[in-house]
C-alpha cells in the first residue's frame, strides 16, 4: 500500500486527515496506535515530536495534521474537490482560521476539561467567546471560507465531537447558544467524509472522564 496513516482513533487531529482523504477517494491503510506505547514505526517516521497523525507516502511521512491535509490536497490535486480554494486571498483566509483553531479553539477547551470554580467560568466564556469569533466569520455562508466545504471546515469539524462532553462537564449549552456554528456542523454532518469519521460524542465524553478520574 502507498499510504499508511499511523493514527489513533479518538484523535481529532487524525481525524482531519481521514477526512481529507476520504474526500479525495485515496485509499489507505489505516495503523491504530497505542499511545502509551508507541511503535517503532511512529517513533522513526516521526521522531521530533513522536506524535500521530502521521501519513507516510510511498515510504516518506508527513506529520502535523493541517500540513498533511495541505500535502493531500496538493498530491491528489486531480482528484475532486480541492481542499483549498484556487484563490490566493481565499487560501490566506483557511489557513488562517485553522490556525485560529489550533492556537485558540483547542487550547481552550482543555482548559474546561481542568478546571474547578471560578477558572472553569473563565474558560467557559473565553471558550464561548471563541465560538462566537467563529460564528461572525461564518455569516451567512454556508461553510467558513467560501461557498464549499474544505480546508478551514476540515480543520474545525473534529471539535464538534467533544461539545457533548463540553456541555456535560461545564454545564454549557453551546447548541442553544451557538446556533449557526450548530447549523454548520449539521451541514457538515451531511457529508459521509464527516460522518463517518467522526467519533461518538458519548464514547469521547466516556473515556475523557475515565482519564479525569484516574
Amino acid at each position: 500500500m502507498d499510504v499508511i496513516l499511523l493514527d489513533f482513533w479518538i484523535s481529532v487531529f487524525g481525524v482531519r486527515v481521514r477526512i481529507a482523504l476520504a474526500e479525495k477517494g485515496v485509499e489507505y491503510e489505516y495503523r491504530e496506535e497505542d499511545l502509551q506505547n508507541k511503535s517503532p514505526l511512529l517513533l522513526e517516521m516521526n521522531p521530533v515530536n513522536k506524535k500521530i497523525p502521521v501519513l507516510i507516502h510511498k515510504g516518506k511521512p508527513v506529520c502535523e495534521s493541517n500540513i498533511i491535509v495541505q500535502y493531500i490536497d496538493e498530491t491528489w490535486h486531480d482528484k475532486s474537490p480541492s481542499l483549498l480554494p484556487s484563490d490566493p486571498y481565499l487560501r490566506a483566509q483557511a489557513r488562517f482560521w485553522a490556525d485560529f483553531v489550533d492556537k485558540k479553539i483547542y487550547e481552550s477547551a482543555k482548559k474546561i476539561w481542568t478546571a474547578k470554580g471560578e477558572d472553569l467560568e473563565a474558560a467557559k466564556k473565553e471558550y464561548m467567546d471563541l465560538l462566537k469569533v467563529l460564528e461572525g466569520q461564518l455569516g451567512e455562508k454556508p461553510y467558513l471560507v467560501g461557498e464549499s466545504f474544505g480546508f478551514a471546515d476540515i480543520a474545525m469539524i473534529p471539535f464538534s465531537s467533544w461539545f457533548y462532553a463540553l456541555n456535560q462537564i461545564g454545564n454549557m449549552k453551546i447548541e442553544e447558544e451557538c446556533p449557526k456554528l450548530a447549523a454548520w456542523v449539521e451541514r457538515c454532518m451531511k457529508r459521509e467524509s464527516v460522518s463517518k469519521t467522526l467519533p461518538d460524542p458519548h464514547k469521547f465524553h466516556e473515556l475523557l472522564m475515565m482519564r479525569l478520574n484516574k
